[in-house]
């Protein structure tokens, strides 16, 4: 395969999949906003922390006066000058499937130019609180549509792998900026850890990845923090966390490497996160402090994007 091929559906992957995320963090404020004044929603610094785990604050503030639900909400959906945005996401994941047309099939190509075109109905529009839920829903559907079909309808060869890839990455940084900006950004500093209003962010969080349901099978108790990060990072059977991701970036870099013939730092690179994370328990990563371990994380999940970049896709 071409490495421009190969690049465009890496890339076509990783920003469907960021859209999915935005949605699922928009989701997340809008359900912490709607806690009540005397719950301590009124003091909850939910739109900031959605900035936050977006991961673009930077470019934020020369464009918006304050950090508010109209702003974020606007940054984060439509704002054609945030590269992140939702709106930019189904963007370049259709300019990025429309240069390799004839490597995806007709499902994927429908699921994402269909998608493109709908968004414009979205736009402009001043939409109430239900509204912009029913967009972020969409969103996500818009998403697991598209990855669905990459799932059920591409030969399990090297344009697959490079999707997988894609997603596996993006997913990781995900669920990482997700754990870190609650633990650390979201929770005022007058709330109690434990306290009612830490036990519903928490929820939320599980609810934005799709892991409530698989945390009450896995843990059978409260929600307690420290079993929260242990489904999001250490379990394999978790398809968001941590483990689960590098698991199938070494298992689908070693099909590349087989397929190629020639192994290099990207598949070192994603061993070694894969090893780590089977050697630690919940417990270590706590005692040494989770927002380090993330913060690590992140760094490592950005040098293996790049090792991959140079090694198959420059």
């Amino acid at each position: 395969m071409l490495s421009r091929t190969a690049d465009n559906l890496y890339w076509l992957s990783r920003y469907a999949e960021r859209a999915d995320f935005v949605a699922r963090i928009l989701d997340a404020a809008l359900r912490l906003s709607a806690l009540p004044a005397n719950y301590g929603g009124a003091d909850a610094n939910e739109w900031e922390s959605a900035l936050a785990s977006a991961g673009n604050i930077d470019l934020f503030r020369p464009l918006y006066d304050s950090v508010n639900e109209h702003t974020v909400r606007d940054f984060l959906a439509f704002s054609p000058n945030n590269p992140s945005s939702i709106r930019s996401c189904l963007h370049t994941a259709r300019e990025n499937a429309r240069s390799v047309r004839t490597a995806l099939t007709s499902e994927m190509w429908e699921a994402i130019n269909e998608a493109y075109l709908h968004l414009r109905s979205f736009e402009g529009r001043d939409m109430t609180r239900e509204e912009f839920a029913r967009f972020l829903d969409w969103v996500k559907g818009v998403s697991l549509a598209f990855d669905g079909s990459a799932y059920r309808t591409m030969l399990r060869n090297d344009a697959y792998w490079f999707t997988r890839l894609g997603v596996a990455i993006e997913r990781a940084d995900n669920t990482a900026r997700i754990l870190d900006v609650k633990y650390h950004v979201l929770l005022p500093e007058t709330e109690r850890v434990g306290g009612s209003l830490d036990y519903f962010q928490w929820t939320t969080i599980l609810r934005e990845v799709s892991a409530l349901t698989a945390y009450h099978w896995v843990y059978r108790e409260s929600i307690k923090p420290w079993l929260v990060a242990d489904l999001l990072i250490l379990n394999r059977e978790m398809p968001r966390s941590l483990a689960n991701c590098y698991e199938m970036l070494v298992r689908n870099l070693d099909r590349v490497a087989d397929a190629y013939g020639r192994r290099g730092p990207s598949q070192r690179l994603a061993r070694g996160m894969l090893a780590k994370l089977d050697d630690l328990t919940v417990d270590e990563i706590f005692a040494a402090g989770l927002h380090e371990f993330i913060e690590e994380f992140i760094a490592e999940n950005n040098r293996l994007g790049a090792a991959i970049v140079e090694q198959y896709l420059g």
